[in-house]
C-alpha cells in the first residue's frame, strides 16, 4: 500500500496481443507507470511471452475471461449478475469493476477520448482501456489507446495522482 498517496488505476482488457500489446508496454515503460492487464486465457496462452514481460515490468496481471463472448449472447451471466458474483467466490476469485470508461473499442481519437473522461480522472479512478480488439470492436487497431496513455499520466500527475496497479489502490 502507498499510504498518503492517492492513487488511481489504468487498466487494459482483452490482450494480449501479439501487436498492440507490446506497444502499449513499451508506452507504460517511457510514462515509468504500472497498470494492471485483465487479460483473456487463450490469448494469454498463446502470447506467455508479453505474459512474462507484463510481470518483469511491475504490471498486474489478473483475468478477464476464458473466451471473450458478447454478454448479450450468453444466457447465464449478463454484465455481472449474481451468478457471476457466486461462480467467481467458488472459484476464489475477486470481481473488479472499472468506473472510468474510455470507450476506446469505439475508434475514438486520443484527443476525444481524454476528454470523455478528464472530469472523472480522481483518486480511485479504475480508468478501462483495450490492449487488443474484443467482440464489437468498431476499430482496426488500439494506436489511439497507445496515444492516450501519456495524455492520462500526464492529467494524472498534475492532479497529484499515482498509476497504480489496482491490488495497491488502498480501497
Amino acid at each position: 500500500m502507498h499510504h498518503g498517496v492517492s492513487g488511481c488505476a489504468l487498466t487494459f482488457d482483452d490482450g494480449p496481443d501479439p501487436l498492440w500489446t507490446p506497444l502499449v508496454l513499451d508506452c507504460l515503460r517511457r510514462e515509468n507507470v504500472r497498470a494492471t492487464f485483465f487479460v483473456i486465457a487463450d490469448r494469454a496462452r498463446r502470447n506467455g511471452d508479453l505474459i512474462e514481460r507484463m510481470r518483469n515490468e511491475g504490471h498486474e496481471v489478473a483475468f478477464h475471461c476464458v473466451r471473450h463472448i458478447r454478454h448479450s449472447e450468453l444466457n447465464e451471466w449478463g454484465v455481472v449478475t449474481p451468478a457471476t458474483t457466486h461462480v467467481a467466490t467458488l472459484l476464489g476469485l475477486a470481481v473488479v469493476g472499472w468506473n472510468l470508461d474510455t470507450e476506446d473499442w469505439r475508434g475514438d481519437s486520443a484527443v476525444d477520448m481524454h476528454a470523455r473522461v478528464l472530469d472523472g480522472i480522481r483518486t480511485d479512478a479504475v480508468v478501462l482501456m483495450h490492449d487488443g480488439l474484443g467482440p464489437g470492436a468498431r476499430r482496426s487497431g488500439c494506436e489511439q489507446t497507445v496515444q492516450l496513455i501519456p495524455r492520462l499520466t500526464e492529467t494524472m500527475r498534475a492532479r497529484r495522482l499515482l498509476p497504480l496497479p489496482l491490488s495497491e489502490l488502498s480501497r
